[in-house]
């Protein structure tokens, strides 16, 4: 079960405690959910018994008794609890089938995973002042809100700049408009379309005036160029390079990716490496044979231990996949709540994260064998899980207009 499925669950409930007369309280046209935080309970979380309180003239702890137990029967549903004044935390079952699910997903729709119709009855006219920072914003609000199913109108207050066309900027419409429209008001850049372009490029241009959120002031200096860990902007772009490249190396070895039940420990096998963080990323170039080399005694290990034993093939996911898998999982909400939102800068410090959690999953369960390993069940396991992220990053990167190259 996917955080969407979650949430349609939850509000199916709400719709039949409505109907069944135990809520007597307006349907909501959407429950949000939550990944519990650190030190909470169960999986996921909503607030929606507080929601309908009020209305339903009934404490939030009667609330959330009624949608209990109209939730906890359900298929994927393991367990839901009551916290605090009324909050419902749910805890899933069987999370291996429901990561298989997102990884089927991400590979059935692509660069459009997480692209909806959620918005699909909302209209938007957006205008903005002629400066650089909020052409830019507004231009990449307006592809957010068009994933999600809405229909929006950009226009300028003024004619727009030329140069703005180099960064992927255009608008509907220029003038004052004859009734107020809902401006778009980051901080200014404190520079023309011009001068960036000519100091960053596009790409990297674009990442700075989206990156930070629209009240805070962009980083616009020369640290989006540098080409090391330092940058997120490189760290997110190098993560689907490597990710492509282990698509490519997977290939030459003759094996492809294959999102089967996964994750007994690989360390019994000789497959997983117990400290990422002595390496904090692969350090292979991408466009070389896309093989991660482990230092040559873990090399000699993996070889001994793969000569005498096959991961088996269902197996549960590992916890060094999970972090990055229930990013995965998150991306729908994430692109959901940038474009509600207009916060181009969700989107973003999403992909920092997913390209933060690819290594750390990619350092200490490689997808490709090394040395003299052969290729197993759990290596095309874990390729099908960093194809997925390095999809997410490809098609996050798209919807801020920045390109995500195959090589670097």
């Amino acid at each position: 079960m996917t955080p969407a499925d979650l949430s349609r669950t939850v509000l199916h409930a709400v719709r039949r405690a409505v109907d069944e007369d135990a809520l007597r309280a307006p349907v909501p046209a959407r429950v949000p959910v939550e990944r519990t935080r650190p030190g909470g309970s169960g999986d996921y979380a909503c607030a929606v018994a507080l929601q309908l309180a009020g209305p339903a003239a009934l404490p939030a702890l009667e609330v959330a008794r009624i949608l209990r137990e109209r939730v906890a029967a359900e298929p994927g549903v393991g367990r839901v609890e009551i916290t605090g004044p009324g909050f419902l935390s749910f805890t899933l079952d069987a999370p291996a089938e429901g990561y298989r699910a997102v990884l089927a997903a991400v590979r059935e729709q692509g660069l459009a995973y997480g692209h909806g119709d959620a918005l699909r009855d909302e209209i938007h006219q957006f205008h903005h002042a002629r400066e650089v920072r909020a052409a830019v914003t507004a231009q990449t609000v307006r592809r957010l809100l068009t994933a999600q199913g809405a229909r929006v109108r950009t226009t300028c207050a003024e004619p727009p700049d030329p140069d703005w066309v180099r960064l992927g900027v255009t608008v509907d419409a220029h003038g004052t408009p004859p009734v107020p429209l809902t401006g778009i008001r980051p901080v200014p850049a404190g520079a023309t379309a011009g001068e960036l372009l000519e100091r960053l490029g596009p790409d990297a241009a674009r990442w700075g005036l989206l990156r930070a959120a629209g009240h805070d002031r962009a980083a616009l200096g020369p640290e989006l160029l540098v080409q090391g860990e330092a940058n997120p902007l490189f760290r997110v772009r190098y993560a689907h390079a490597r990710a492509r490249a282990l698509t490519r190396g997977a290939a030459a070895l003759g094996f492809t990716a294959e999102a089967a039940p996964y994750g007994e420990s690989p360390a019994a096998h000789g497959t997983c490496h117990a400290e990422p963080a002595a390496h904090g990323t692969c350090h292979a170039a991408p466009a070389a044979h896309g093989t991660c080399h482990a230092e040559p005694a873990a090399q000699a290990a993996n070889a001994a231990n793969a000569a005498n034993t096959e991961p088996a093939a269902t197996t549960a996911h590992d916890a060094a996949a999970r972090p990055l898998l229930d990013l995965i999982a998150d991306h729908p909400g994430v692109l959901l709540a940038g474009a509600r939102h207009r916060a181009p800068d969700r989107v973003a410090r999403q992909l920092e994260a997913v390209a933060h959690a690819f290594f750390d999953f990619h350092d200490s369960c490689p997808p490709l064998p090394a040395g003299d390993e052969k290729p197993s069940a759990a290596h095309r396991a874990r390729l099908a899980i960093a194809e997925a992220a390095g999809t997410v990053l490809a098609g996050g990167l798209s919807l801020l207009g920045i390109r995500a190259p195959e090589h670097l």
